[in-house]
Formats: C-alpha cells, sequence, structure tokens
C-alpha cells in the first residue's frame, strides 16, 4: 500500500474543490515552464504576433526553454505563473473538484453505474462552468506566457498580474478579459471529458478486475492515460485557443477565422504545434495533480473526522 488509505467517509464537496484546487496548483508549480514552452511554440510562425518584439526561433522544447533563458533570463519560463495559480485555484477547483457531483446529478436515480454518456455530460458542464469564472485568469497567464522580453531587465508590455488585468480592461474594454471564451470552452471542455473519463474509467476497470488497488500505482496509471487522450484530442483546438487569445483587437474576426487563416497559411500540421511539449506537460501534470488530489482528499477528511471526533 502506497499512501494515504481511502477514507471510510466518502469526501464532502468542499474537500474536493480545496483538495482539487491546491493539487492543480501544485501540478502547475512543477510543469509551468513546458506550458510556456508550449505557448511558444503554438504561436510560432503567426504573422506579427501580438505582444512579440523579436523573432526568436524556438526548437523542439529543451531548445524553446533554452533559448528563453538565454534570452530573457532564467525567469522567463515562469512568466505567467501568478495568474496561472489563480486560474487553477477557480478553475480546477470547479471542473474536477464537482465533476463527481455533478455527474451524480445526472445519473439516474437507482442506477448503480454511470454510462459513459453521462460521465461526458458531467466533463462537459464543469468544463464550461470553470472556464466562465475563470476566463480573464487564462487570457492574462497566455498573454505572459507569449510577451517576449529582451534581457532580464527588458521592458515588458505589464509590470504585473493587477497590471495586466487593468490595462487589457483599458484598452480592449472589460471583454477583452473574456476573449477567447468561446474556443476555450470547447477546448477546455474537450480537455476535461478526456481527463475526467478517461481518469474516472481506467481507475474504475483497474479496481474492478483487481489489477491494482485504489492507490498510488492504480493514480498513475490512470492519470498517466488521461493526459495522453486529453493531448490528442485537445491539441488542435487548444492551438486556437491560445492564439486568438494571445492575438490584438482585429487581427482574427472569430475563433473560426483563426482557425481558417491557419490552414491556409500554416497547413493543417500547425494545430499540433506543441504537441510534444503539450503532451509532456498534460502528462506530468495529471500525474501530479491527480496523485495529490486523491491524497489531499484522504488528508483532508481525516482532519475533518478528528475535528468532529468527540475524544
Amino acid at each position: 500500500m502506497v499512501g494515504l488509505n481511502p477514507s471510510e467517509v466518502p469526501p464532502t464537496t468542499a474537500v474536493k474543490l480545496l483538495g482539487a484546487g491546491t493539487a492543480a496548483c501544485f501540478a502547475d508549480l512543477l510543469t509551468f515552464p513546458l506550458d510556456t514552452a508550449k505557448v511558444r511554440l503554438q504561436i510560432q510562425g503567426e504573422k506579427q504576433a501580438a505582444w512579440v518584439t523579436c523573432s526568436a526561433r524556438y526548437r523542439g522544447v529543451l531548445g524553446t526553454l533554452l533559448t528563453m533563458v538565454r534570452t530573457e533570463g532564467p525567469r522567463s519560463p515562469y512568466n505567467g505563473l501568478v495568474a496561472g495559480l489563480q486560474r487553477q485555484m477557480s478553475f480546477a477547483s470547479i471542473r474536477i473538484g464537482l465533476y463527481d457531483s455533478v455527474k451524480q446529478f445526472y445519473t439516474p436515480k437507482g442506477s448503480q453505474h454511470c454510462s459513459v454518456a453521462t460521465r461526458i455530460l458531467a466533463g462537459c458542464t464543469t468544463g464550461a462552468m470553470a472556464v466562465t469564472c475563470a476566463q480573464p485568469t487564462d487570457v492574462v497567464k497566455v498573454r505572459f506566457q507569449a510577451s517576449i522580453q529582451i534581457g532580464p531587465r527588458g521592458d515588458r508590455k505589464y509590470s504585473g498580474t493587477m497590471d495586466a488585468y487593468r490595462t487589457i480592461a483599458k484598452e480592449e474594454g472589460v471583454r477583452g478579459l473574456w476573449k477567447g471564451t468561446l474556443p476555450n470552452i470547447t477546448r477546455n471542455a474537450i480537455v476535461n471529458c478526456a481527463e475526467m473519463v478517461t481518469y474516472d474509467i481506467i481507475k474504475e476497470k483497474l479496481l474492478d478486475y483487481h489489477l491494482l488497488t485504489d492507490n498510488f500505482p492504480c493514480h498513475f496509471v490512470s492519470a498517466f492515460g488521461a493526459g495522453f487522450c486529453a493531448t490528442v484530442v485537445a491539441s488542435p483546438v487548444d492551438v486556437v485557443k491560445t492564439r486568438y487569445m494571445n492575438s490584438p483587437p482585429g487581427r482574427y474576426y472569430s475563433p473560426l477565422d483563426c482557425m481558417l487563416r491557419m490552414v491556409a497559411q500554416e497547413g493543417p500540421t500547425a494545430f499540433y504545434k506543441g504537441f510534444t511539449p503539450s503532451f509532456l506537460r498534460l502528462g506530468a501534470w495529471n500525474v501530479m495533480m491527480f496523485v495529490t488530489y486523491e491524497q489531499l482528499k484522504r488528508a483532508l477528511m481525516k482532519v475533518q473526522m478528528l475535528r468532529e471526533s468527540p475524544f
């Protein structure tokens, strides 16, 4: 047995919300440079990309990170981390923490098993809810990750996270903070379904067939499968989302216009730009997040039970 044993009492919704947000922040801290490399590779090739002030050429995950460190300083891979953590606390807590509750809501009364359709519907619902609440944090995160700073002390469009929120709202209106909401809802509905449903099903089958027990190895295998599946199905819409959110006003008429221009100018392979860092990031992120999430739920329930115990 590895880690804490499952609690006899099912975790409460509050425990799931707190556990999911905290676990996602932990995973983000460890994998954020991979996400930044993914964003840089995704916008590469875009003509006159927004907020970009030099023509750095990125090749591969490691090459991108080394180029950023050499030209922009060692902290550059963590550009937008504050907004990223803000995003996870509001975003992951909803899409992951509420998944089980929404799944039960959609499950017919008296049914002992959830169908795949019910799980997909629950994933789409919590994914859309999370984007609606956390979209401004995602816009700011992408802007920071996409912006290039010449040298460690070079000029940057935004002086900090709060300045970015204010500047975007001032220059582009409040709607600018919700820019790309539709492609982001699409992207995160797909990602959430791929992650949560795949994790849910793999874990369930491993336990049902007694291949693994409900502990670290089971969580690791389930999370790795969820990360790979999510990367494959979500990469095209993720690239469109990143480019559209990072574009200046008037660049694209709509996410569909962005997608069509990408195909016309760069070909269909543009939809899988940054696939390697996307998979490395999503795979590592899912493993770290789900393993931490499962342990946090158990730890928080033990603390809650101890506080409620009369002895």
